[in-house]
């Protein structure tokens, strides 16, 4: 059976019923959900009620035209890929139809195999399409490097972790102080995963605003509230097939906790402003700083919602706990300075000197004024 991930919601619009109960039975049969209407008019009603991938249009309907369903149809919702069916093909309308936007044509009578070629070429730009929006997040989340540094017993003890529920379909919660490396693991987990060749969408939950985090994580339709000037995909389809790590899980509010509870539970998500659910093929990595069973005492977090998250859990040691990992994470930051553009030899050099170094908690730095280096 095709996973959410390889699953399309469809708009099947045409006046034929033997087509409608073709269409009926056997889009579900290759893994997508279909709704099927006999009009364009029924198919744009539809619309205002669900968001879908793609919709399959007949040219030559009732009361509207497939053109014309095509035209309202990019207003409304541009995202959709449409695919125009016609009896009459010529040129000139298959021209017509792609200059109003659809993805293709197809001809009938059609073969199943045809719609089903068709489809797979909106899956896979749909993928690109999340893939680019996924690397505009890493993007914009300043990624640093994929390593966790160390070889210190604790340190070994999170390599083997990581080693043994990376290739997993299992949510992990991430626990450890600000600067130990939460972030970076969740990227480990992820690279040396099933699922390394498709998204990773990192979000800072307490970064996000609180108004707008359900739009942000689930999305919302247009016209969901004032600012909503259209269709909007979350977060959570973004990350479709690949993984989702959640920072700061601890941040979600209640509201939201009964989302992401839903969504672990039966693989669903709904847009703000939608009634129907969808499903979506997502796996949730999650890290805080706090201690969630303290919230759950203070009624901050859901106690059914950390049962789920933590169905494996990961902590991260404090830098003061593997002090012998020390000067090989000193050597990897003067490294990466290194390679730093516009770092010349002598500025190398001059970190390579004995500065006074101070390590945290969680973190290793530098003093960034060499006077201080006579303080000691």
């Amino acid at each position: 059976m095709p996973t959410p991930h390889n699953s399309l919601r469809i708009l099947f619009a045409d006046d034929e019923k033997s087509l409608q109960e073709f269409m009926r039975s056997e889009l579900p049969r290759l893994g997508h959900e279909v709704t099927v209407c006999p009009d364009g008019k029924a198919a744009l009603k539809a619309l205002e009620k669900t968001t879908f991938d793609a919709a399959i249009l007949d040219l030559r309907m009732p009361g509207m035209t497939g053109i014309e369903v095509l035209e309202q149809l990019k207003q409304v919702a541009p995202d959709i890929e449409a695919i125009v069916m016609t009896g009459h093909a010529s040129m000139e309308t298959a021209i017509e139809a792609v200059r109003l936007g659809a993805f293709d044509y197809i001809t009938k009578p059609c073969k199943l195999s045809e719609i089903e070629a068709v489809l797979h070429k909106v899956i896979e730009k749909r993928d690109l399409k999340h893939k680019n929006l996924a690397l505009q997040s890493r993007v914009k989340a300043a990624e640093g490097p994929t390593v966790l540094v160390g070889d210190s017993p604790p340190m070994a003890g999170v390599h083997r972790l990581i080693g043994t529920v990376a290739p997993t379909e299992s949510t992990v919660l991430i626990l450890g102080e600000t600067g130990t490396g939460k972030e970076l693991a969740a990227r480990i987990l992820w690279q040396q995963s099933k699922r390394a060749d498709m998204a990773f969408v990192p979000v800072n939950c307490g970064a996000l605003s609180e108004n707008l985090v359900e739009s942000e994580l689930f999305g919302h339709r247009k016209g969901a509230f004032t600012s909503a000037d259209r269709d909007h995909k979350g977060l959570f389809e973004v990350a479709n097939g690949g993984t989702l790590f959640l920072d700061e899980v601890g941040e979600l509010n209640k509201n939201i906790q009964v989302k992401l509870l839903r969504f672990l539970e039966s693989g669903e998500i709904r847009r703000v402003g939608e009634n129907e659910p969808f499903r979506t093929d997502v796996r949730i990595l999650c890290a805080t700083n706090r201690d969630l069973r303290n919230f759950i005492k203070e009624d901050h977090f859901r106690e059914d919602l950390y049962f789920r998250i933590n169905t494996f859990e990961i902590r991260l040691p404090a830098l003061r706990e593997r002090r012998s990992d020390i000067p090989s994470l000193a050597r990897h930051l003067l490294s990466r300075a290194a390679r730093r553009p516009g770092t010349s030899p002598s500025s190398h050099s001059a970190a390579r000197r004995p500065h006074h170094t101070h390590f945290h908690s969680g973190t290793f730095a530098r003093d960034p004024e060499p006077a201080d280096a006579s303080r000691n």
